[in-house]
């Protein structure tokens, strides 16, 4: 579904992915972790075309991205879904205007049509009867959920997560990471998941990539990467600060 080969950007001066290689089969969960400011966003909006690399290429659904002009890209990107670290709701907008927001644009739907689409997404992810609920309203984990529903009530082919759990507790998260599996399963999307939460890296993941030094530095299972004894691997799973960053 999703294939990277060689891919480098840079912002002016600084070089932030260095020869990036990874591929994510359709139907998978795959997640993406590394340290903050690895590049892992960046990788993120390579994958959907708002950003183009330096060198490189992105393929998606046999499609080469990285060659498109704006007008080619707009079609793929109809494939994607996205939700977003913060939820980026519209905070003057209810609940059902901010799930319906994409459809309203982009579909020719009559109000009743669009508002059973609006309904049926919002008891997927467990929000029935929240439609005229404005987002201040509501906690930081149903934020999350009005995100993913606006991202899918379009039936993509793949969603993107940026940090899904973050800023929520472990119960919230571990529900977050259920609602991202039931998607995957009920709706058959892939899913690329960038995050820092290891729970949530080993639940919800198939194939996990680790974004180190500008490139992946290791995959595999989350099984295989998890018992992983490379040191760079280990480091940064068991959250363990090296002496010299102690030091900083």
């Amino acid at each position: 579904m999703i294939e990277v080969l060689q891919l480098k950007k840079s912002f002016g001066p600084q070089l932030i992915l260095a020869g990036v290689d990874l591929c994510i089969e359709s139907g998978e969960s795959a997640v993406i972790i590394g340290r903050s400011g690895g590049g892992k966003s960046v990788l993120l909006k390579h994958l959907i075309g708002l950003l183009q690399p330096d060198e490189g290429d992105v393929f998606v659904d046999g499609d080469r991205i990285t060659q498109m002009n704006e007008r080619q890209l707009l079609r793929v990107r109809r494939k994607f879904g996205m939700v977003f670290q913060g939820a980026a709701l519209f905070d003057s907008m209810t609940v059902a205007e901010n799930v319906a927001f994409g459809l309203r644009r982009h579909e020719h739907l009559t109000e009743t049509e669009i508002a059973k689409r609006v309904a049926a997404t919002l008891d997927l992810v467990d929000l029935p009867g929240t439609q005229k609920k404005k987002p201040a309203e509501l906690s930081g984990g149903m934020r999350k959920r009005v995100g993913l529903a606006r991202a899918i009530i379009y039936e993509p082919q793949i969603v993107l997560y940026d940090e899904p759990t973050t800023g929520l507790d472990p119960i919230v998260s571990d529900s977050i990471d259920q609602l991202i599996i039931r998607v995957r399963d009920q709706l058959k999307v892939t899913s690329v998941v960038v995050t820092h939460d290891m729970r949530s890296a080993r639940r919800v993941g198939n194939h996990v990539f680790m974004l180190h030094e500008k490139r992946i530095y290791a995959h595999g299972t989350p099984a295989e990467l998890f018992a992983s004894q490379d040191a760079v691997v280990r480091q940064f799973i068991d959250g363990v600060a090296d002496a010299k960053e102690t030091l900083l």
